[in-house]
């Protein structure tokens, strides 16, 4: 090869490198978020299902709040540890007109949301009527009269309380949902049939992405499912369990199973939708690693078994479910808090506590548990594979 050649060689390959230096390295700008949008069941309610049916009551909101904050926990959640990291303001539930401040973003989730509709009620076995569908409904409300309320004002201080029209195409859409369809789909279906329609709640989800997307979404943070199986409200019933039917931490071996053939089929259509959606950065946040590490490293973690509940009184057939009263034996019993929240990952038996919610914030906000594996401050570039 004589050096004339050589040379040209050396330049192509010097050029070619640097272009690729610069693709992975344009995230290192962190990103300036105005706003989060999200969309969910109860693990990222902050109001929704509170304001639209009864309130959440006490004890609950106890170790943050100070008062029952439309949260199910303790205190704050994974969505609000979000807002706080990004040094945004919790968010106000869409569905709760009172005081709502949404200049940084609202809040479509609420308690019992599943993707699919259900044909269910509320006051049956919990179930949301407000699915997935119904809440981008409500987005492309809230939207569209944002917009028209904020051009039409004549003041900067009407203006204050509305997000800025240019906001919802540099905002993060957050997605947390997806359990319910599982734990329901369980109890109303069997296993079998429950799996031969993931792909059906999947594509579901991938819907709502979207559709987002053509209304200017950009950036998508979307947590997959967590282990299902380690919540213990699923173990109250359970009686000399056959042997395997539990893992070695006490987790429901189907539950889990499901929710992880849930999450796999998740991940394949969040890697088409990236093809899909060519503007669009999506991030997939692998809530189930994060959450079952805690759950079987609880001792080294400074938590107490995983199964025990901090709110509510469950003993043999007696539930009494948190911040609920029951009259037992002729005596009123109330579902009260334990004396150490923050020592235990459950809060009721299907929700974590504070505490818990935090350990499980920072394992997935660094970018240690997603993909691609970047921290949430740099979720709205696109990285091109290495």
């Amino acid at each position: 090869m004589d050096s004339l050649v050589f040379t040209k060689l050396f330049i192509l390959l010097a050029l070619g490198a640097s272009v690729a230096s610069q693709e992975r390295g344009k995230g290192s700008n962190p990103c300036v978020f105005p706003a989060i949008y999200n969309f969910g069941d109860s693990n990222s309610d902050t109001g929704g299902i509170s304001a639209a049916f009864l309130p959440i009551p006490d004890p609950n909101g106890q170790d943050f709040f100070h008062k029952p904050a439309g949260r199910v926990g303790d205190g704050r959640l994974i969505v609000d540890f979000i807002a706080e990291h990004l040094g945004l303001p919790y968010l106000s539930a869409y569905l709760d007109s009172l005081d709502a401040n949404f200049r940084h973003g609202a809040n479509f989730a609420t308690g019992g949301s599943t993707i699919r509709r259900q044909n269910e009620t509320i006051f049956e076995n919990g179930i949301s009527p407000f699915s997935l569908d119904i809440q981008t409904v409500h987005f492309d409300q809230f939207q569209l009269r944002s917009n028209d309320l904020y051009n039409q004002a004549k003041t900067e201080s009407s203006r204050s309380r509305l997000p800025r029209p240019i906001d919802f195409s540099r905002a993060l859409y957050t997605f947390d949902i997806g359990q319910d369809d599982i734990t329901h789909g369980l109890r109303k279906l069997g296993a079998q049939q429950l799996r031969t329609t993931l792909p059906d709640i999947v594509n579901q989800l991938a819907t709502a992405v979207t559709h987002l997307y053509h209304r200017g979404a950009r950036t998508f943070w979307i947590h997959n499912t967590g282990p299902i199986g380690c919540l213990p409200v699923h173990s109250f019933y359970i009686r000399n369990p056959k042997p395997g039917f539990l893992d070695q931490f006490g987790c429901i071996r189907g539950h889990n199973d499901m929710a992880i053939e849930f999450n796999r089929q998740l991940k394949d259509r969040v890697t088409t939708l990236r093809a899909e959606l060519p503007l669009a950065a999506i991030t997939y946040v692998d809530i189930y690693t994060a959450k079952y590490n805690l759950i079987s490293s609880t001792k080294v973690q400074g938590f107490m078994d995983p199964l025990k509940i901090c709110c509510g009184r469950h003993e043999g057939n007696v539930h009494v479910w948190c911040g609920q009263r029951t009259i037992i034996n002729g005596t009123e019993v109330f579902g009260g808090a334990c004396a150490a929240p923050s020592a235990h990952v459950s809060w009721d038996g299907m929700h974590y506590t504070q505490a818990a919610n935090h350990w499980t914030s920072n394992q997935i906000l660094t970018g240690s548990m997603t993909d691609p594996p970047i921290s949430i401050s740099q979720a709205c570039h696109r990285h091109a594979p290495l």
